[in-house]
């Protein structure tokens, strides 16, 4: 009996031992992986700021002394507040959605599509998705065009001092535009947004240097003008006709709007975050973080730049300086923005990626083109996973998106153009239309009614900030020689 004893208590300390093992294992896999067996996402309040900030700190910023000439004093800052409130509002409606269910521990939803799956199905995915990917392809027009425009400021600004200014000093887009989609080229092949979080800061760091040097030279001419420009209702009749200011007036609205987009790639970025805290709670106070300190800096560049230059606003801020002295100062804010548009440009251009690739692979899914990852050992560094599908597509998008800015280098137009078709149906009515069906919020009730007048404004808002856009594009075409533009 003593004996039986003995080897009862060996066998319950073996297996309390095995237990141990077993609890140690699955703790150190618990803190190696997230429930839903990816990777332990690590990314916090701050670096998801970063994320945000890269998004929506972007070209938009420079246009904004332009688009308050159009509208005035009075309602051109008030539409900016309006749409960051908007956006705001609507971000974190979209924040609730990126689980179904239980907001901690519900599906996730890695992309804003399966959000958009999850909640809504049927012909709204479909909807979403070809609004979302356009939305997308088109931001890396918008910044490829942006790029080379301050590229060329560079160029311009250093041949004219170097000329004494008897030098003209017009230059083509062109290989500016292509210098820029060699370096995408580039940057494309890291993997995916999650690898990119160190671009993202590096890019975020580059629209405080720009907006910052922007602003202090509006404020500096200001002080130089001792007087503030501009008027109660915008750039008069008289200086533009009827039609021109009314379709000026709208274009502007596309242009805010595409200062603050960024909920098509929120869903996106918030599937970095880690828990707990729920990853709806952290975005929240990163897009309360975020969007306040891009309104300040909004508020600032476009109301102090409209201050110093009244109707004449440039179309880009910093091309309003000219001859400016120093000239370097310029050339430094100019860097900035080509930096952060690398940054902006994947940040945007990352979620499109991994969709294509997601559903090549699920379409092929023996196909070694497709799937193989060939290691290829960097000295220092860890070996990089080369898939030959993710290069030659990659590639090919960046080529495709290239050429289309040379043949439309509009930036006012394009950039409003993509801030109207993008405003309503991705920041407006797919998170509203979201969030009503995960609250399972009652039709007719105060709540639904009040979200659908939401809707219904933005949506009349977008339907004339796309048609002020056209029309501008329409107008500019008529003067414009697709490859020869200069500046």
């Amino acid at each position: 009996m003593g004996v039986e004893s003995g080897e009862g208590a060996a066998a319950v300390k073996e297996e309390y031992q095995q237990s141990l093992r077993i609890s140690s294992d699955a703790g150190n896999t618990s803190k190696r992986f997230d429930d839903d067996g990816r990777s332990k996402r690590t990314r916090g309040v701050w670096t998801t700021s970063a994320h945000i900030i890269t998004a929506v700190i972007g070209s938009g910023v420079l246009s904004l002394p332009w688009a308050i000439a159009q509208l005035g004093w009075i309602a051109g800052p008030t539409v900016m507040l309006l749409f960051s409130f908007v956006t705001l509002y609507t971000a974190s409606l979209l924040a609730d959605c990126y689980r179904t269910g239980d907001p901690v521990t519900g599906k996730r939803n890695y992309t804003y599509m399966e959000a958009v799956e999850s909640n809504l199905g049927g012909l709204k995915v479909k909807m979403c998705g070809l609004i979302q990917y356009l939305n997308l392809f088109g931001a890396a027009i918008g910044y490829t065009i942006a790029a080379s425009i301050s590229m060329m400021a560079i160029k311009r600004t250093n041949c004219f001092h170097e000329s004494g200014g008897k030098n003209p000093c017009h230059i083509s887009s062109n290989p500016y535009m292509i210098l820029f989609g060699i370096t995408e080229i580039i940057f494309s092949q890291i993997p995916n947004i999650d690898q990119i979080w160190w671009l993202s800061i590096i890019a975020a760091v580059m629209s405080f240097t720009y907006s910052s040097i922007g602003l202090a030279l509006v404020i500096a001419k200001v002080a130089a003008n001792g007087t503030t420009s501009g008027s109660l209702t915008g750039v008069r009749i008289g200086t533009v006709t009827q039609a021109q200011k009314i379709w000026g007036s709208f274009q502007a609205l596309g242009d805010i709007a595409f200062a603050y987009a960024y909920s098509l790639i929120l869903i996106e970025i918030q599937d970095t975050i880690k828990s707990p805290p729920s990853e709806a709670k952290t975005m929240k106070k990163a897009t309360l973080l975020s969007v306040g300190v891009t309104t300040a800096f909004y508020m600032l560049c476009g109301c102090m730049g409209y201050a110093a230059f009244g109707d004449q606003s440039p179309g880009n801020l910093l091309a309003g300086f000219g001859t400016f002295n120093p000239f370097w100062l310029l050339d430094i804010a100019n860097a900035a923005i080509v930096i952060h548009l690398v940054g902006a440009y994947q940040v945007y251009t990352q979620p499109l990626f991994a969709f294509v690739e997601k559903w090549a692979a699920g379409k092929w899914p023996s196909n070694e083109f497709i799937i193989k990852e060939i290691k290829i050992p960097i000295p220092g560094f860890r070996s990089y996973n080369l898939n030959l599908f993710r290069l030659v597509w990659r590639t090919v998008f960046v080529i495709v998106s290239t050429v289309i800015s040379m043949l439309l280098p509009f930036f006012n137009d394009v950039v409003g153009f993509l801030g109207a078709i993008g405003f309503w149906p991705i920041t407006v009515y797919i998170p509203v239309e979201m969030y009503i069906a995960q609250k399972k919020i009652a039709k007719w009730s105060r709540r639904w009614i009040c979200l659908q007048l939401l809707s219904i404004a933005c949506l009349i808002v977008s339907i004339a900030a796309a048609a002020g856009s056209i029309a501008g594009i329409v107008f500019d075409l008529k003067i414009y020689k697709p490859f020869q533009t200069s500046f």
